[in-house]
């Protein structure tokens, strides 16, 4: 057989061109000729892998290990009998008997092949059927002498060859950038993936299951935004053809979700994938998910006692305890979460005195601890800049930091006893930001004003710097009730459910350089 190597495959030519996969290719020639077709029509199996093993166990003592006779093997032959479909794992010779294991979605499943019983289709199993291949197969479910319950296969049939051989059994895909890229290879050979993924289904899932029945509605919003908003973040740029016109990806759906409440849909949530043009860390991915939801006539309490009730069913979903390890750290999510000021965040874990981050003696304070800060930074942008210098680090057990500077968020309402702060907190642990949540800002005119003064903040050089959204002041004029906005970003959590420090270990696919 001639082997043409794919173009838009460059990356995989080492790969394919190997001794291991050409045999493969030469055996489909060989399939072919005895007329068994190597990618055919599907097969239906009648149960899972796990299925067969709960069902034998139920109904076999765990010291039943009986053998066959002929008479029986022949018997053996019924549609009635189970039959199953999946990866084959690993491929055990012995003479005119094998044994393989084959793995589906829900477990893996000892497969135990005999001449006498399977004919001409044995030698296809032991010289044409190769690890790594898609086989269905019907078979009698039997104990070994080892315990093992095992499927003694009658039929079988090949589903879709395999061409390329599996990474090796004991060391596992073990390099990074093919994980990565490849992450079918991750999944097959990593039940810990595996299970990653599935505990990330059922947070999300939880996450659904928890605000449908405190009356939030679901709802979809654009993700080509035509003015860049809802958070202080660079944007990615498209341009949409048919409207000549620059788009952004959306940073946040915050803006379109309160239009929602302002049109009297007073409980609204989105599940929203978001786009941020930044750098790419074991934290940070440029695209990731967030829950965004709002609430009308509730306010910061109400977000801080609705955050802790949805981790923890998030973490029950996960199949965690309120109790995880996470790396190094042991971390406790029993309620109440910490709760303290950013300014008592700075003084504590910087050693400061209260005198020292006043609005007098910052400036000096970040000069001495080299906490760099631009000409144009407020007393506000300052005491951030010395918390995420000092404190945020250190944040390790679950903690809402509350009452940040105003011109931090130019989308929340001020306090109404210190017009400095607006009703904000942040949720932190192990030292990362997990949760955001404020008061929203209604009043249109101060939010217009605010707009404004972002503006001039972009123009200065400040790129995360919030764009004038005059469609978004006038929905406030026709009145946007008392809210409280919370983020939660759902990679991260995944994270911290799942004892898993990258954030690349919990995105299917994550933002990776080209290759080439």
């Amino acid at each position: 057989m001639k082997f043409i190597v794919n173009p838009m495959h460059d990356q995989s030519i080492k790969s394919e061109a190997s001794e291991e996969y050409h045999t493969r290719v030469v055996k489909i020639d060989r399939l072919k000729a005895r007329g068994i077709e190597p990618w055919p029509a599907n097969k239906v199996p009648s149960t899972s892998c796990a299925a067969v093993v709960e069902s034998f166990n139920t109904i076999v003592p765990s010291t039943d290990t009986k053998t066959f006779s002929q008479e029986e093997l022949k018997q053996e032959e019924s549609s009635e009998h189970p039959s199953v479909a999946g990866r084959i794992m690993t491929v055990r010779l012995h003479g005119k008997a094998a044994f393989a294991t084959i793995q589906d979605s829900s477990s893996q499943l000892q497969l135990y092949f005999k001449e006498e019983l399977l004919g001409d289709m044995f030698p296809v199993f032991v010289d044409l059927i190769d690890i790594g291949d898609i086989i269905w197969v019907r078979g009698v479910p039997f104990r070994t002498k080892l315990g093992e319950i095992t499927l003694r296969v009658t039929e079988f049939t090949l589903l879709s060859k395999c061409l390329h051989p599996l990474p090796d059994k004991v060391h596992g895909l073990s390099d990074i950038e093919i994980k990565y890229r490849q992450r079918y290879l991750d999944l097959i050979m990593s039940s810990e993936a595996r299970n990653r993924f599935r505990a990330r289904s059922e947070i999300i899932r939880s996450i659904r299951t928890f605000l449908d029945a405190r009356g939030y509605a679901e709802v979809e919003t654009p993700m080509l935004h035509p003015i860049a908003g809802g958070a202080a973040a660079k944007p990615f740029v498209t341009h949409h053809n048919a409207l000549d016109d620059d788009f952004f990806l959306r940073i946040a759906p915050e803006l379109y979700l309160k239009r929602l409440v302002v049109g009297g849909v007073e409980r609204v949530y989105e599940i929203n994938r978001n786009f941020r043009n930044e750098g790419i860390s074991t934290r940070h991915n440029p695209e990731f998910t967030m829950l965004e939801l709002y609430t009308a006539y509730e306010d910061l309490t109400y977000a801080m006692n609705l955050v802790e009730a949805l981790i923890h069913a998030a973490a029950i979903a996960a199949g965690a305890t309120l109790q995880v390890s996470f790396g190094q750290h042991h971390l406790d999510f029993s309620v109440p979460f910490r709760r303290m000021s950013m300014k008592e965040a700075v003084c504590e874990y910087g050693d400061f005195d209260e005198s020292e981050v006043s609005h007098d003696h910052i400036t000096a304070l970040c000069a001495q601890h080299r906490v760099a800060v631009e000409p144009y930074a407020s007393y506000g942008h300052k005491l951030a800049a010395l918390f995420e210098h000092v404190a945020e680090h250190k944040l390790i057990q679950p903690t809402f930091i509350h009452s940040f500077p105003v011109e931090l968020s130019p989308l929340a309402k001020r306090d109404p006893n210190n017009h400095d702060i607006v009703p904000r907190f942040e949720l932190f642990v192990a030292g990362m930001e997990l949760s955001n949540a404020y008061h929203e800002l209604n009043d249109p005119f101060e939010q217009a004003d605010r707009f404004r003064d972002q503006l001039a903040l972009h123009k200065a050089g400040d790129a995360e710097a919030h764009q004038f959204d005059a469609d978004y002041v006038r929905a406030l004029e026709y009145g946007l009730p008392p809210t409280v906005g919370i983020g939660i970003g759902i990679d991260r959590l995944t994270m911290l459910l799942t004892n898993t420090t990258s954030i690349k270990e919990v995105i299917l696919f994550p933002t990776l350089k080209r290759q080439g």
